[in-house]
C-alpha cells in the first residue's frame, strides 16, 4: 500500500515571518538533523548559539512552535520535529530540489523493510514488506529505504517503537551519527561512536548499556545505512 504524507492543501502555505534569532536556532536544528539524524538538544543549542541557558533556547523553540514551523514534543530532551512544509521550504530555498509546480512530481517510492534473515542484504525482495511514497524534498538527504523501528532503545533522539527510520544505504559513517547497523544475526539503530581503536553503538535510553563492537572480530559488526529522517502516522519528523 502506498501512503502519501499528509499535505495542508493544494498549494504550500506562506512560510511564516522569524526574527533573526528564530531562524538561526531553526537553521541549527535542521543542521544537526543532517548532520547526525536527530535534532539537537536546548542545552545544545544554547551552547551553539550562545545562549546564557538552555531556558532561552526553550523560548525561541516555544516562538517557532507557536509559528507552526516545528512540533514540539515532552518526554524526550531532542523532542523537536520539524513540520513538512518547514522542511519542504526549506529544501527549496537551498536548492536541494528544482521547484516543480505539480503536486506529486519530486517523489520517491520507499522500500519498507521489515524483519531481516541472519547473513541476507538488508534490501532482498523478502524483507520488503510494503512501500511508501514521499515526497523527495522532505528529506535532507536522499534515503534509500524505510526501516521499522522495534524498541525503545533510542527514544532520548525522539526514535520510538514503530517508527518507520528513513535510511541511506552506506557503510561508511561519522562519530555521532544515527546508523543502522549489523550485529551478527541482528540489525539495530544506534548512535555511532568513535574513540581510537574503540566503537561502540550508543543508545539514547539509560535503560539500555552501549554495545561495544570494537572486539567482535570485525565480521560480526557493519554499518548499514545513514539515519536521514523519520515517518510516524504518515507525517515527517
Amino acid at each position: 500500500m502506498d501512503i502519501q504524507p499528509s499535505a495542508t492543501g493544494d498549494h504550500m502555505q506562506e512560510s511564516p515571518k522569524l526574527t533573526a534569532r528564530q531562524q538561526q536556532v531553526l537553521d541549527l536544528v535542521q543542521s544537526a538533523i543532517e548532520r547526525t539524524g536527530a535534532p539537537p538538544t536546548r542545552a545544545e543549542i544554547a551552547s551553539e548559539l550562545g545562549f546564557r541557558s538552555a531556558n532561552a533556547a526553550e523560548e525561541h523553540l516555544q516562538a517557532l512552535a507557536r509559528k507552526g514551523v516545528i512540533e514540539l514534543v515532552g518526554g524526550t530532551s531532542r523532542g523537536i520535529r520539524l513540520q513538512s512544509d518547514t522542511l519542504r521550504a526549506l529544501a527549496i530555498s537551498r536548492n536541494r530540489q528544482f521547484m516543480l509546480p505539480l503536486p506529486g512530481v519530486a517523489q520517491l517510492t520507499l522500500p519498507l523493510v521489515g524483519r531481516v534473515a541472519a547473513g541476507s542484504p538488508i534490501l532482498a525482495q523478502e524483507h520488503i514488506d510494503e512501500t511508501f511514497v514521499v515526497e523527495a524534498s522532505m528529506f535532507p538527504r536522499r534515503p534509500d529505504y524505510l526501516l521499522k523501528v522495534r524498541g525503545m532503545s533510542m527514544r532520548d533522539a525522539g526514535i520510538i517503537d514503530g517508527d518507520l527510520l528513513a535510511v541511506q544505504k552506506t557503510h561508511e559513517a561519522k562519530s555521532g551519527q544515527i546508523i543502522v547497523a549489523r550485529l551478527g544475526d541482528e540489525v539495530t539503530v544506534k548512535r555511532l561512536h568513535r574513540a581510537g581503536p574503540r566503537v561502540e553503538l550508543l543508545p539514547e535510553n539509560p535503560d539500555f548499556d552501549p554495545i561495544v563492537v570494537s572486539g567482535r572480530g570485525g565480521q560480526d559488526f557493519a554499518i548499514e545505512g545513514l539515519a536521514v529522517g523519520l515517518i510516524r502516522n504518515n507525517m515527517m519528523l
